[in-house]
């Protein structure tokens, strides 16, 4: 995959990457790609705006480039423009005056795009078909595809609630009051809400399961609609209403991905070393801006200079009972750290993650247990028993935050082998450079890392 001016890292030939393992504490200073969660929202709401807007330091990966590819289809124009990052160029995106139709979208395995995409293409002029990664059909979109129903969208799913759909665009969608369960993904609520306030009459949005994960994604779909003028009500916990209105086209700038900064700072808990991650920002409503408490909570230490976040490890990890059902995603990082804690942990409020681009539950649990770990299942979560483990076979699972569990699991055994670490490529392709460069380059050659 090749962006002008910019090459995406390629797949290794070995499909299965023997992970390094650290011989002394992790002292480095790792610059991490854009957010994969603000880069793909402030590309729909780009695309839906009244004008041009230019994203700088956006993510360049396959879940991006899947959200370019779609938008472009729907006659979106998105430009690449030299930019001063070092992962990639700027993103200039022009709407069209209407959204194009009969055009068939593969998302991939994205999520974003699949529970974003599919409210715009109401808005198209023609039918729009939404499939999929083989990997990525089972992926929750019932939901989504009877909300649209009920405001207005035709949508063929033959039956199936599920991909592949098509969404037969008339121009526009009415809007109005739906009800949906978000339980299975903070997204449902978060691509109504960018596509809202081009229906005719807004949305009034209910949720009305018991639980709602990932809610500061929808605190990020929130914040980054007022940046375009569209003010979203709030009224109780579970209910959102958005105005028709106008969306204002502007530049933005995309923070560094939290998120995938979590192996890295990981890496110094797991070392008893120091991982400084730079742009760090002074606040956000990424998920991973919780990773400073949380990993105080599991015994390091974390500290803020000069816009930069540095953790260092302890001689411990704490077993903990954490509830993360404000940043599940987190989950397969702090399992690995889990694995070697001073007593158990349980991982509470991730029963979702079932649900991503693979079991994760049964991936991290069936990992574990295949290096001599011991992991328990639970209605909502993960229960992590320390235990010796050993070399083997890591699974990826076509899944990027079980791959980079792995790496972290092979910091401190060796003889572990990740099967497909170009899987990290969804979200950040240039993860096997940066983690080795993390464990033993010398020099900062532009790429993220510097030793000290």
């Amino acid at each position: 995959m090749t962006v002008t001016g910019y090459s995406l890292p390629q797949p290794a030939a070995d499909p299965v990457w023997r992970a390094p393992r650290a011989d002394d504490a992790v002292q480095a200073t790792v610059s991490v790609p854009g957010s994969k969660s603000l880069t793909n929202r402030k590309l729909v709401l780009a695309a839906l705006a009244d004008g041009p807007s230019t994203l700088t330091s956006p993510l360049h990966s396959e879940d991006s480039e899947r959200m370019i590819a779609a938008l472009r289809a729907l006659g979106v124009e998105i430009t690449e423009v030299p930019g001063a990052g070092a992962f990639g160029p700027d993103l200039l995106v022009t709407p069209p005056a209407t959204f194009r139709g009969d055009v068939e979208i593969d998302c991939g395995q994205a999520g974003t795009v699949m529970r974003f995409v599919a409210p715009l293409a109401g808005l198209a002029d023609g039918d729009v078909t939404l499939t999929a990664h083989a990997s990525a059909l089972h992926r929750p979109m019932g939901e989504m595809i009877k909300a649209l129903r009920e405001i207005g969208a035709d949508v063929d799913d033959g039956g199936t609630w599920s991909l592949p759909f098509t969404v037969r665009g008339r121009g526009h969608i009415r809007g109005g009051e739906v009800t949906i369960d978000a339980s299975g993904s903070s997204q449902f609520v978060s691509g109504l809400l960018l596509a809202a306030p081009r229906f005719d009459v807004g949305l009034h949005l209910v949720h009305s399961g018991e639980r709602l994960p990932s809610a500061p994604h929808i605190e990020m779909t929130i914040e980054t609609l007022a940046r375009r003028g569209i003010q979203v009500e709030h009224p109780t916990p579970h209910e959102w209403v958005v105005p028709a209105g106008t969306l204002r086209g502007r530049d933005a700038a995309i923070e560094p991905d939290l998120s995938n900064a979590a192996p890295f700072l990981a890496a110094a808990m797991l070392t008893e070393g120091s991982v400084t991650i730079p742009g760090w920002p002074a606040s956000s409503t990424q998920p991973g801006a919780l990773l400073p408490e949380i990993l105080t909570v599991l015994g390091g230490r974390a500290s803020r200079r000069g816009g930069a976040l540095t953790v260092t490890g302890g001689p411990r990890i704490a077993g903990v009972d954490l509830d993360l059902s404000a940043a599940s995603e987190l989950a397969p990082t702090l399992f690995a750290l889990a694995a070697f804690a001073d007593a158990p942990t349980t991982l509470h409020g991730i029963g979702h993650i079932r649900g991503h681009e693979t079991n994760r539950i049964d991936a991290l649990i069936g990992n574990l247990r295949n290096i001599g770990g011991r992991a328990e299942e639970l209605p909502d979560g993960i229960r992590i028993i320390p235990a010796p483990l050993h070399g083997g076979l890591w699974r990826a699972h076509h899944d990027h935050r079980i791959a980079t569990a792995g790496a972290l699991i092979g910091l401190r055994v060796p003889g572990i082998e990740v099967d497909h670490i170009e899987t990290t490529a969804k979200t950040m392709p240039e993860f096997p450079q940066l983690w080795a460069r993390m464990l033993g380059a010398e020099t900062d050659d532009g790429t993220g890392v510097r030793r000290p």
